[in-house]
C-alpha cells in the first residue's frame, strides 16, 4: 500500500463491490468525504480501489474489465 502498510495476520478481508463506472464512484465518494486506502488500481481483471467504511472497515469497488 501508498502508506507501506502490509498484511498482518488474520489477512485483509474485505466486502467486494462491483461498479460500473468507478471512477464516477470515486469521484463521488471524495466529495461525501470519504477515505481511500490508496489510487485506482488497474490490472487485466479490471480496476479496483479501497476505501473504508465509518467502522474502519475495508471495502473494495471493483469494476470489471470490458469484454
Amino acid at each position: 500500500m501508498p502508506d507501506g502498510a502490509r498484511p498482518e495476520p488474520g489477512g485483509w478481508n474485505r466486502i467486494h463491490l462491483i461498479v460500473d463506472d468507478i471512477a464516477a464512484e470515486v469521484e463521488r465518494l471524495q466529495a461525501a468525504g470519504v477515505t481511500f486506502r490508496n489510487r485506482i488500481v488497474t490490472g487485466p481483471g479490471g480496476q479496483q480501489i479501497l476505501v473504508f467504511d465509518p467502522a474502519g472497515n475495508l471495502v473494495e469497488l471493483f469494476q470489471p474489465a470490458a469484454r
